[in-house]
Protein backbone atom coordinates (compact mmCIF):
# COMPACT_ATOMS: atom_id res chain seq x y z
CA UNK A 1 0.00 0.00 0.00
CA UNK A 2 2.81 2.40 0.94
CA UNK A 3 4.26 1.86 -2.94
CA UNK A 4 0.48 2.75 -4.13
CA UNK A 5 0.54 6.49 -2.20
CA UNK A 6 4.37 6.96 -3.22
CA UNK A 7 3.55 6.60 -6.44
CA UNK A 8 0.54 8.78 -6.70
CA UNK A 9 1.75 11.54 -4.46
CA UNK A 10 5.08 11.35 -7.28
CA UNK A 11 2.89 11.10 -10.39
CA UNK A 12 0.93 14.14 -9.24
CA UNK A 13 4.12 15.90 -9.88
CA UNK A 14 4.69 15.09 -13.18
CA UNK A 15 4.19 18.30 -15.58
CA UNK A 16 2.42 17.09 -18.48
CA UNK A 17 0.39 19.99 -19.97
CA UNK A 18 3.74 20.88 -22.36
CA UNK A 19 4.57 17.82 -24.14
CA UNK A 20 4.41 19.30 -27.52
CA UNK A 21 7.59 17.17 -29.30
CA UNK A 22 8.96 14.18 -28.73
CA UNK A 23 11.90 15.50 -26.39
CA UNK A 24 9.40 16.89 -24.18
CA UNK A 25 7.30 13.56 -23.90
CA UNK A 26 10.80 11.42 -23.54
CA UNK A 27 11.47 13.76 -20.66
CA UNK A 28 8.34 12.92 -19.00
CA UNK A 29 8.16 8.99 -19.49
CA UNK A 30 12.14 9.42 -18.18
CA UNK A 31 10.75 11.18 -15.12
CA UNK A 32 8.34 8.24 -14.74
CA UNK A 33 10.25 5.81 -15.08
CA UNK A 34 12.22 7.28 -11.99
CA UNK A 35 9.42 7.64 -10.07
CA UNK A 36 8.03 3.58 -10.30
CA UNK A 37 12.06 2.75 -9.85
CA UNK A 38 12.48 5.08 -6.90
CA UNK A 39 8.82 4.40 -5.45
CA UNK A 40 9.55 0.40 -5.67
CA UNK A 41 12.82 0.61 -4.42
CA UNK A 42 12.04 2.21 -0.91
CA UNK A 43 8.82 0.09 -1.00
CA UNK A 44 10.21 -3.62 -1.84
CA UNK A 45 12.21 -5.99 0.26
CA UNK A 46 14.55 -8.82 -1.28
CA UNK A 47 12.86 -12.10 -0.20
CA UNK A 48 14.83 -15.27 -1.12
CA UNK A 49 12.90 -18.49 -0.93
CA UNK A 50 14.88 -21.49 -0.97
CA UNK A 51 13.82 -25.02 -0.62
CA UNK A 52 15.06 -24.79 2.96
CA UNK A 53 12.99 -21.64 4.10
CA UNK A 54 9.44 -23.79 4.41
CA UNK A 55 9.32 -27.58 5.07
CA UNK A 56 5.98 -27.68 2.85
CA UNK A 57 7.69 -26.37 -0.09
CA UNK A 58 8.09 -28.28 -3.54
CA UNK A 59 9.25 -27.87 -7.00
CA UNK A 60 5.33 -27.14 -8.06
CA UNK A 61 5.61 -23.85 -6.04
CA UNK A 62 9.25 -23.26 -7.18
CA UNK A 63 8.17 -23.70 -10.62
CA UNK A 64 4.18 -21.33 -10.32
CA UNK A 65 6.49 -18.60 -8.64
CA UNK A 66 8.99 -18.50 -11.12
CA UNK A 67 6.02 -18.55 -13.46
CA UNK A 68 4.46 -15.34 -11.68
CA UNK A 69 7.93 -14.14 -12.09
CA UNK A 70 8.52 -13.94 -15.73
CA UNK A 71 4.84 -12.74 -16.33
CA UNK A 72 3.57 -10.97 -13.70
CA UNK A 73 -0.19 -12.01 -14.32
CA UNK A 74 -2.99 -11.82 -11.80
CA UNK A 75 -3.68 -15.54 -13.02
CA UNK A 76 -0.35 -17.28 -12.56
CA UNK A 77 -0.55 -15.07 -8.92
CA UNK A 78 -3.10 -17.09 -7.96
CA UNK A 79 -1.69 -20.49 -9.18
CA UNK A 80 0.64 -20.21 -7.27
CA UNK A 81 -1.31 -18.93 -4.37
CA UNK A 82 -3.62 -21.98 -4.69
CA UNK A 83 -0.38 -24.51 -5.19
CA UNK A 84 0.52 -23.26 -1.86
CA UNK A 85 -1.91 -23.61 0.23
CA UNK A 86 -2.21 -27.01 -1.21
CA UNK A 87 0.95 -28.15 0.01
CA UNK A 88 0.40 -26.47 3.37
CA UNK A 89 -2.68 -28.32 3.62
CA UNK A 90 -0.89 -31.90 2.54
CA UNK A 91 2.03 -30.91 4.64
CA UNK A 92 0.27 -30.35 8.17
CA UNK A 93 -2.55 -32.54 7.37
CA UNK A 94 0.64 -35.52 7.17
CA UNK A 95 2.11 -33.82 10.20
CA UNK A 96 -1.05 -34.15 12.33
CA UNK A 97 -1.30 -38.00 10.93
CA UNK A 98 2.33 -38.75 12.39
CA UNK A 99 0.95 -37.05 15.62
CA UNK A 100 -1.77 -38.94 15.90
CA UNK A 101 -0.11 -42.25 14.97
CA UNK A 102 2.64 -41.60 17.22
CA UNK A 103 0.16 -40.77 20.27
CA UNK A 104 -1.49 -44.04 19.39
CA UNK A 105 1.27 -46.52 19.14
CA UNK A 106 2.74 -44.45 22.70
CA UNK A 107 -1.09 -44.64 24.07
CA UNK A 108 -1.06 -49.20 23.63
CA UNK A 109 2.28 -49.28 25.41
Amino acid sequence: MSFIKDFISSIRNLHTSNLSDKDSLERVVNKFTKVVKCAWEKNSKIVNITKYSKSWWNDNCSRDLERYRLTRSLEDWKSFLKIVKTMKHSFFNLKIQEIVSKNEVLGNS
